[in-house]
């Protein structure tokens, strides 16, 4: 009996062991569709998240391949395509990646919390923020730290937003006062579409109550392992079941799409939840 039982618990870890090693190297496209009565135009775009250096094929050629075949008007980054840590030459196939998209389609970036860290911890990372998004402006890509672009053609306004450190805490949601949101991006224009490029998910009913009509997330990488009927199973911040995981979501008449990004850090871990590269078409109302 003993022996059956250590029999079934190898086969187990071996099977699972599988799904993690070939979901870590693949991902799928989802789409979302949305209508809105503020577009003047259809606009497609490509949400791009969490890649933390992975590489799909050289120069990440499988995923540029796929973006290809979608082609959309632009790219959105939701953040985290480094992960903060002190490997250069990982991070020089994001770049290079980074170069390649930029040749493509117009990216609109917004940074996540590991981009943040290597910037506010220059005793940690040197000169590698400084010398990233230099990389990035000479492809043509400008972070959207707290700042906006519109597109006129249909009446949209992108924002990335860049949160204090402390609404990453671990183990609990650090409280947002009502006017921070604000205070940090100004105010939405009420007829034009809002998006909001905010990495962190778990302040959409902040985000909406700010204006946003469509906000795009990453971060909690569809929590790791995905369980029928219960989802994600564990969050960045270390909660169980995070009410955002992945998918759409909606609230006060705003929209998320939270992105279970491409790629893993520190633990290697995805298991029924392989990456996504998630098209997000926008269409005026009719």
């Amino acid at each position: 009996m003993i022996s059956m039982i250590c029999t079934l618990i190898a086969g187990l870890i071996c099977f699972f062991v599988l799904i993690m090693c070939y979901d870590c190297n693949r991902f799928v496209t989802v789409e979302y569709e949305i209508d809105s009565g503020k577009l003047t135009g259809e606009y497609t775009f490509a949400l791009l998240s969490d890649l933390h250096n992975k590489s799909f094929g050289e120069r990440n050629g499988r995923l540029l391949a796929q973006l290809d075949k979608l082609a959309p008007d632009a790219v959105l980054v939701a953040g985290d395509m480094l992960t903060a840590s002190g490997n250069s030459e990982k991070a020089q196939k994001t770049t290079a990646f980074m170069q390649d998209l930029a040749a493509r389609y117009p990216v609109y970036y917004g940074m996540g919390n590991h981009e943040q860290r290597i910037g506010e911890c220059p005793e940690a990372f040197g000169d590698f923020y400084e010398t990233y998004v230099n990389q990035l402006n000479s492809f043509g890509i400008e972070p959207l730290i707290n700042e906006n672009v519109n597109l006129p053609s249909a009446n949209i306004n992108i924002c990335g937003l860049q949160m204090d450190r402390c609404y990453y805490r671990k183990f609990r949601k650090h409280p947002m006062s009502t006017d921070y949101l604000t205070d940090m991006l100004g105010t939405p224009k009420e007829k034009q579409f809002q998006i909001l490029i905010a990495h962190n998910p778990d302040y959409f009913e902040e985000y909406a109550a700010w204006g946003a009509d469509l906000v795009v997330s990453g971060h909690v990488h569809g929590g790791l392992m995905r369980l029928p009927f219960l989802g994600g199973v564990v969050s960045p911040k270390l909660t169980l079941f995070p009410k955002y995981d992945g998918g759409r979501f909606e609230s006060g008449g705003s929209t998320m799409i939270l992105s279970r990004g491409l790629g893993t850090h520190t633990l290697p871990i995805r298991i029924f939840n392989p990456g996504e590269l998630v098209v997000v078409r926008l269409k005026p109302k009719a």
